[in-house]
């Protein structure tokens, strides 16, 4: 069985595949060592993130609002590029405009861990 080497993505396709829901996840691609989706906060909804396993890599392609990781807070918009260490506490606050952003979870292959 031959494996796709690479995949291309329009991500304006994949935004618009958004159901419109306050709090909205959108997984993208799924592949061994990569997770990535779009992430939708309406402007005013609660982030009910936990902490996840695997460390993580957001864009902000639009919107504002503050983000508190650990112990720290700060103000985010678009072209904020945030690196989150697996199982370190963090979400995103006082959500100004509604924010859509590029989520990358990295993943350990099983042949790596």
């Amino acid at each position: 069985m031959s494996e796709n080497k690479w995949q291309v993505f329009d991500l304006a396709e994949v935004r618009d595949k958004l159901k419109g829901e306050a709090v909205e996840y959108l997984e993208f691609l799924n592949v061994p060592a990569l997770n990535c989706g779009v992430y939708f906060l309406a402007a005013g909804s609660t982030d009910m993130q936990a902490p996840h396993d695997e460390d993580e890599v957001y864009l902000v392609l639009s919107g504002r609002a503050r983000m508190r990781l650990a112990d720290e807070e700060r103000s985010v918009g678009p072209g904020s590029l945030l690196y989150v260490s697996a199982t370190t506490e963090h979400s995103f606050f006082e959500i100004e405009e509604d924010m859509t952003l590029l989520v990358l979870f990295a993943t350990t292959p099983p042949e790596r861990a």
